[in-house]
């Protein structure tokens, strides 16, 4: 996702840090999506990862506009962690055995190797985060559980990126069509999907691959984003925030265009234009 171009900070005057919160930030198999903005010092990241050893290894790579904190998010109550074969399946949630057996390998590595007893804390309740421009989570399966407890950061909140499942890999587990409404009710509009991951029903297997699919959806990262039809509810400040983030981040320079045009049209600026104009010669 993160490609070599120009920040919107380079083409037209915009001077903006981003305030990054990152709810399971356990470094498994990519770079986070916000990457491009930490590079280019125009974020500043928090960070929450209850397992052990990955904060470890965040902690050890971190650069001065990171910060990395032990707490499990979710509802505030006591909860237990159950650390699964696979590092990437660990979760608040109990592992959904019956559909983990539709496909190949999963049935091992969901496989729950401990269960560590964890106090989580609410969205809302959480003091170091002092605003949060840009919400990136992924805690297997608990997401809406996050948000439905923090309603009130969500509200200044202009991009949720958010991992969303579309079978039930745990018990009990909100799928994507839940997470939808519940965004949606907050002011949220669905932007784009990316890492959309698909895998073959047992017992075939493409290429002898176990991870290579056809068909069948099983989950996905969803990018929200302030709907576009509500843009009178940010401010000048914020508007330009999200250009950054539409540009930077996603390349939807469409949208980025569009909330430029939203600022200009309150501060009486040329932001837009000069925007539109560089954006094709890019």
């Amino acid at each position: 996702m993160n490609v070599s171009r120009p920040s919107l900070c380079d083409l037209v005057p915009v001077k903006a840090v981003i305030d990054v919160v990152d709810i399971g930030a356990n470094p498994i198999d990519e770079e986070p999506p916000y990457k491009v903005l930490l590079d280019g010092g125009r974020a500043q990241v928090t960070g929450f990862e209850p397992n052990p050893e990955a904060l470890a290894r965040l902690n050890a790579m971190k650069g001065g506009n990171e910060t990395y904190l032990a707490d499990a998010v979710y509802d505030g109550s006591e909860q237990e962690l159950r650390v699964c074969v696979s590092p990437g399946m660990t979760s608040l949630l109990e592992p959904n055995r019956a559909t983990l057996s539709l496909f190949h390998g999963f049935p091992v590595w969901g496989e729950v190797e401990a269960r560590r007893p964890v106090r989580t804390r609410r969205l809302d309740d959480i003091a170091e985060i002092t605003n949060m421009d840009y919400l990136k989570i992924d805690i297997q399966g608990a997401e809406l559980q996050v948000f439905r407890h923090g309603v009130a950061r969500l509200k200044d909140c202009l991009v949720v990126h958010t991992e969303v499942e579309f079978l039930p890999l745990y018990e009990g587990q909100p799928l994507f069509s839940d997470v939808e409404i519940f965004l949606r009710e907050q002011g949220f509009m669905l932007h784009t999907m990316s890492n959309v991951n698909r895998r073959a029903v047992q017992p075939m297997m493409i290429g002898g691959d176990p991870r290579r699919g056809l068909n069948q959806l099983v989950w996905a990262d969803a990018v929200f984003v302030r709907d576009l039809t509500r843009l009178d509810a940010l401010s000048p400040r914020q508007l330009k925030k999200l250009a950054l983030i539409l540009h930077d981040v996603y390349a939807s320079y469409d949208l980025a265009l569009y909330v430029l045009m939203a600022h200009d049209a309150r501060q009486k600026s040329r932001l837009a234009l000069q925007y539109a104009e560089r954006v094709a010669r890019m």
